[in-house]
């Protein structure tokens, strides 16, 4: 019988963004989301349920609490992107 894969909990989907900016630390925000989901998958999780609405909230979140530096410039205050602004 086979098993359903397991769905990811935030913290999984944390540690897969990690994963992909320490392999490719010049990522494209537009690309970030799909990396994201690829590399849950080859970690064996279903990824069926995780909108890029979800991803981007997790990043905005562990973004504010400290726990990574904002290296794509998209949260407003934090980061490199804090400099285009006026």
């Amino acid at each position: 019988m086979v098993r359903k894969k397991p769905y990811p909990h935030n913290n999984d989907i944390l540690n897969a963004m990690l994963r992909v900016f320490s392999r490719e630390p010049f990522i494209k925000p537009i690309d970030f989301p799909d990396k994201v989901r690829d590399e849950l998958e080859k970690e064996g999780f279903y990824v069926g349920l995780v909108s890029t609405k979800r991803i981007w909230r997790i990043y905005e979140e562990a973004v504010k609490r400290g726990l990574i530096y904002d290296y794509l410039g998209v949260v407003i205050g934090y980061g490199y992107g804090e400099y285009w602004e006026e």
